[in-house]
């Protein structure tokens, strides 16, 4: 019998991961979509449980950052909660990585808000974002680097970028917030 069910398990990393690691110390898990870098727009099938090819950005430009997103959260466009960390080095889809939230970027996209999670990973994983604790902590010129990002990243893709618009960014305490109440929401889904 133990060797059927570990036959026929299949890991489905939106599934079966839970959203935090310890939510007590506010440490979430996070799972990587998109390696920094990349011109190509992956996405993980949260039904199938596979990473796949969605779209390649439209023009000359790159994920300054790893995208990635929370595990068993749904966000209002049903999809899970996105989240980008700033990261030393590119990794790979599929990586999961214990991680702190610092803030959060208001986008709104085509049809939905659409917000994105702004997260640094432990101590224990990398030290080197260790003194970032608020999203005031970014450096100005980072913060402006990911504003023009999630806006100009469709430029070419003239549908969504009409209504693509960023807002500005939130605290730390409104991200955990928005984890909270997708949590809620993937429990009811």
């Amino acid at each position: 019998i133990i060797l059927f069910f570990f036959i026929n398990y299949k890991m489905n990393l939106y599934k079966t991961i839970p959203a935090y690691y310890n939510k007590e110390k506010g440490i979430v898990n996070i799972v990587v979509d998109i390696p920094k870098w990349s011109t190509n727009k992956y996405e993980y099938d949260e039904e199938w449980g596979f990473f796949k090819l969605d779209r390649v950005i439209h023009h000359s430009m790159f994920y300054p950052f790893d995208y990635w997103f929370i595990p068993s959260t749904t966000e209002l466009d049903w999809d899970a909660v996105d989240v980008f960390l700033l990261w030393t080095y590119p990794t790979f889809s599929g990586c999961v990585i214990r991680a702190r939230l610092i803030g959060v970027i208001d986008v709104v996209d085509e049809k939905w808000q659409d917000p994105k999670l702004i997260a640094v990973p432990i101590h224990e994983i990398d030290p080197r974002r260790d003194e970032y604790q608020w999203v005031n902590d970014i450096p100005k010129h980072i913060k402006e680097e990911l504003g023009i990002f999630f806006k100009e990243y469709k430029k070419l893709e003239t549908r969504k970028y009409e209504h693509t618009v960023v807002h500005g960014f939130g605290t730390k305490w409104e991200a955990y917030e928005y984890v909270d109440r997708a949590i809620l929401r993937y429990q009811k889904k």
